[in-house]
């Protein structure tokens, strides 16, 4: 069963930054989930919100900043305060982390799209990925079907994954659809519909699995895999297993 490192292990380190991806990489998980968007200088930038105001100590949207004011803002104190000098990093910050750690695990590149559809995210991504040959296997995924289809033509050969709630209203599309390679599934639908997860044709991963009861209940499904904020804590109720 993969697991994969939901925003990094975002359990033990502030969420898509340069710490919480070293943590999953030295946890061993299968792979490792991060957020995109574009800053006002059309970067690649590496966060989840479409704001800042969460998980930084500043104030704005995100398309709204170049990513030299960015990185001025303190991206880990809201976490903790040993994280106060870490920052938002741009999408080559954390591949370069990467390949530096000679991680050979997947990426899962999540496209922001489902609330603001960034002009041209998708063009931008794909190139940037395809720019190198990278030492780790990636993929893409999003709630927006548009920005997976148009990533199935512009890099035809990654991987595609769509994120949903439920299966509700979404099974034919997913299971028909030419270029998904399978879905990301929230977890409490997938509790209610055991029997679509069971019959569906494509790879099945549940989101987001923390705590005991939800490993469990997770592992138990015949699932592909499970995105956690605790890869660790996953392993080790596998390993008891």
């Amino acid at each position: 069963m993969q697991i994969l490192a939901h925003r990094g292990s975002s359990g033990v380190a502030p969420e898509n930054t340069l710490p919480a991806f070293a943590e999953a990489i030295r946890s061993g998980a299968t792979g490792i989930e991060l957020d995109v968007h574009l800053s006002l200088d059309q970067q690649l930038v590496v966060i989840h919100d479409e704001s800042v105001e969460r998980t930084t100590n500043g104030k704005g949207l995100v398309r709204g900043k170049t990513v030299a004011e960015l990185k001025k803002l303190d991206a880990g104190s809201w976490f903790n305060a040993r994280y106060k000098a870490t920052r938002i990093p741009t999408l080559k910050e954390v591949c370069d982390l990467l390949v530096l750690r000679n991680y050979r695990g997947v990426l899962v590149i999540e496209l922001k799209t489902d609330n603001y559809a960034y002009p041209e995210i998708e063009e931008k991504l794909a190139a940037f990925m395809m720019s190198q040959v990278w030492p780790f296997t990636y993929w893409y995924c999003s709630f927006r079907y548009d920005s997976l289809q148009k990533m199935a033509t512009l890099d035809p050969n990654a991987p595609l994954d769509w994120l949903i709630r439920s299966f509700r209203g979404n099974y034919e599309r997913a299971a028909n659809s030419p270029f998904l390679e399978g879905v990301h599934l929230k977890l409490s639908g997938a509790l209610k519909e055991r029997q679509q997860v069971e019959q569906f044709p494509k790879a099945v991963r549940i989101w987001t699995v923390n705590n005991e009861r939800e490993i469990h209940e997770a592992v138990n499904l015949p699932v592909a895999g499970v995105i956690t904020n605790f890869p660790d804590r996953v392993h080790g109720m596998l390993d008891r297993v």
